[in-house]
């Protein structure tokens, strides 16, 4: 027995990167899952996923060596979405991640602050600190840099780092290379942001699969939906995410929306019912009051998100997100 990372998924193959050699003298080795597993009664498509520390029996009978994984230690974190093909199901991406980072943009392609909030509600129920990239500040006019300014405001009075970056001119690369440092980090963004561009300026000669988020909905292009990790030369991992063809929430109830957007959830605690308070139409509701007078203390931007993600998941109703 040898135990390793879950480096890359490719279905129903796994690569391991293992802490010693195999027999053979191989480090990294093709693996199949050995055994049932399951993670909190989810109903997942896959049982392993990239970043997950494993326990691998090595198969030397084979002309090419191979592995069965036998066992998976605990998770610190991991991150699910819902299945693209098995709506009832869910996809688990990534474990033991230290940081996400969202890269965005203003224009080429528009930015969309709804898929910013539902990115951030897939991040936000497993404890996972966020960062918000606007990549192709090179772009910007006075009108673009006033939409990011905005967009810096709304997420950063509410706890997320927001970083303004250009692949083209280096703005930025410096301090998301420190970010980055170190660190396991889940990389995702919209199609046409620049990813692979802005990953390569951070780690020249990297060079990423194509085919990312598409819009806010997170329905995305004809690719795979595997993810894969990678090893920076200044220190820290990379897993990049291709392929996420849905960031819908049918593993969530609707008050799990509520208590996972951070600011209406701080302010719950002033509603008449405390934290079952789901801000809609409940009498003595400080977050509705509080959008009404625009104080800011929650935007009209994030609680309109907040109630279309609230009302997808009241959609499915109690037994189709329970259908195995």
């Amino acid at each position: 027995m040898i135990e390793g990372t879950v480096i890359k998924s490719t279905g129903s193959w796994y690569n391991v990167l293992l802490d010693e050699l195999t027999p053979e003298g191989d480090r990294e080795l093709r693996c199949r899952v050995a055994g049932k597993f399951r993670l909190d009664d989810m109903n997942l498509t896959n049982p392993i996923a990239v970043g997950d520390r494993v326990t691998v029996e090595v198969d030397t009978n084979n002309d090419a060596e191979t592995g069965a994984i036998r066992g998976i230690a605990d998770r610190r974190n991991y991150v699910v979405r819902q299945s693209p093909r098995r709506k009832h199901d869910l996809h688990l991406i990534a474990s033991n991640v230290d940081q996400a980072i969202l890269i965005t943009t203003i224009v080429d392609p528009s930015v969309k602050l709804g898929f910013i909030d539902r990115f951030l509600l897939m991040t936000e129920p497993f404890s996972i600190p966020t960062t918000i990239v606007v990549n192709k500040a090179d772009l910007y006019g006075e009108e673009e840099m006033e939409t990011y300014g905005v967009i810096r405001d709304i997420y950063a009075d509410i706890g997320y780092r927001v970083l303004l970056v250009s692949a083209t001119t280096g703005t930025g690369i410096a301090e998301l290379r420190d970010l980055m440092t170190d660190k396991r980090s889940l990389l995702s963004g919209q199609s046409g942001v620049g990813k692979s561009t802005l990953v390569n300026a951070v780690e020249p000669g990297m060079e990423l699969r194509t085919g990312e988020l598409s819009d806010y909905t997170g329905k995305g292009q004809h690719t795979t939906t595997f993810a894969e990790l990678y090893q920076l030369s200044f220190g820290g991992e990379l897993i990049d995410t291709p392929g996420i063809k849905t960031l819908g929430f049918n593993y969530l109830k609707p008050q799990d929306v509520a208590h996972n957007f951070r600011e209406i959830f701080a302010l719950s605690e002033d509603c008449r019912f405390g934290g079952s308070c789901l801000h809609r139409n409940e009498p003595g509701c400080a977050v509705k009051e509080s959008v009404e007078e625009g104080d800011d203390r929650v935007t009209d931007l994030r609680y309109y998100s907040y109630l279309q993600i609230l009302e997808e998941v009241e959609s499915q109703n109690y037994w189709e997100r329970r259908k195995v």
